[in-house]
């Protein structure tokens, strides 16, 4: 979903109007008279358009979703029910309409750390960890059909258009065969901890985009950092946790927890035609059936393409 024509108070009219009472545009019109767009930091990868705009002196975030978007009810129920604890370091929620599919968030100041010196520095991770802690650190729930959900999901993605090779699917089909069903504790997680996420702004880190937060285990907000950032790097690995203050990951639930991240990415990155981050999708499939040091996979790389993806994304 991309903006199209400028509404009179001056900034891109993000969508027609939404199947419910009101359109996006004129809630962004009562909330926001005379806005003004600063930049358009849409990825355009997904139905999600967000904005930079600054209005009455104050520089805001707005996030609005087509129809088939998930991901704003996602971020509203992580502000309303688990955010508290993060206060000051992640954006503050300003308005909202669940039925309309929109929010408008307070921007925090600071740079992104991918791509900044940040991202190589240990002292980044520690405080990154030490973030990710207070949000893990709230009420748990035991879930029954957890492991069941996702051994369920992972045989859909398999079951989807895809080029994992026949035999290294039939190796993942015979592993997911064998997963337990028991019960998995949960706590609010963010979803899509990676520096792409975290601000930096005078030596202090701090969250955005909570639109894949959900309960599930702790140990899946380290999923991401593990096939990117801390390949290579054990000092970023160690300040992390040395910050998280424990390390979430039971190695059985840990593999079965990457095997899923690398099925869904490479599905993912081939249904949008995204061949870099397919390719990175069946190196994580490779690493993880076969952990570096204990021998090949058979997980072949589809062919070589100009779409980049630097760093895992949203699914």
């Amino acid at each position: 979903m991309m903006p199209c024509s400028s509404s009179p108070a001056g900034y891109p009219r993000v969508i027609g109007p939404v199947p419910a009472l009101r359109s996006q545009n004129a809630l962004l019109d009562a909330w926001l008279p005379g806005a003004r767009t600063v930049r358009d930091l849409s990825w355009g990868l997904v139905g999600t358009t967000v904005l930079w705009l600054r209005h009455g002196g104050d520089d805001l975030v707005v996030k609005a979703g087509d129809d088939a978007d998930t991901h704003i009810a996602r971020e509203l129920r992580a502000h309303r029910g688990w955010l508290r604890p993060l206060r000051g370091d992640v954006p503050e929620l300003l308005h909202a309409d669940d039925d309309a599919k929109l929010l408008v968030t307070r921007r925090l100041p600071g740079t992104l750390v991918q791509g900044d010196p940040a991202e190589d520095t240990p002292g980044t991770y520690r405080q990154a960890g030490a973030l990710l802690a207070r949000l893990h650190q709230q009420p748990r729930t035991v879930d029954d059909g957890y492991e069941t959900r996702m051994r369920d999901r992972a045989l859909r993605h398999l079951a989807a258009p895809h080029r994992i090779d026949p035999a290294t699917e039939a190796r993942l089909r015979a592993e997911i065969a064998a997963w337990p069903e028991g019960p998995a504790t949960l706590v609010p997680t963010h979803g899509d901890w990676q520096p792409r996420n975290w601000l930096v702004h005078g030596g202090h880190v701090r969250a955005i985009d909570f639109g894949r937060a959900d309960l599930r285990p702790a140990h899946t907000d380290l999923c991401r950092l593990a096939v990117q950032q801390f390949r290579g790097r054990p000092d970023l690995e160690r300040a992390f946790l040395d910050g998280y203050g424990a390390d979430p990951r039971e190695p059985r639930a840990w593999r079965r927890e990457l095997l899923r991240e690398a099925i869904g990415t490479a599905v993912w990155a081939y249904k949008v035609a995204d061949e870099r981050f397919e390719r990175q999708g069946h190196r994580m499939v490779a690493e993880a059936l076969d952990p570096p040091g204990q021998g090949p996979s058979a997980a072949c790389s589809p062919p070589a393409g100009s779409r980049s993806a630097p760093q895992l994304r949203s699914m």
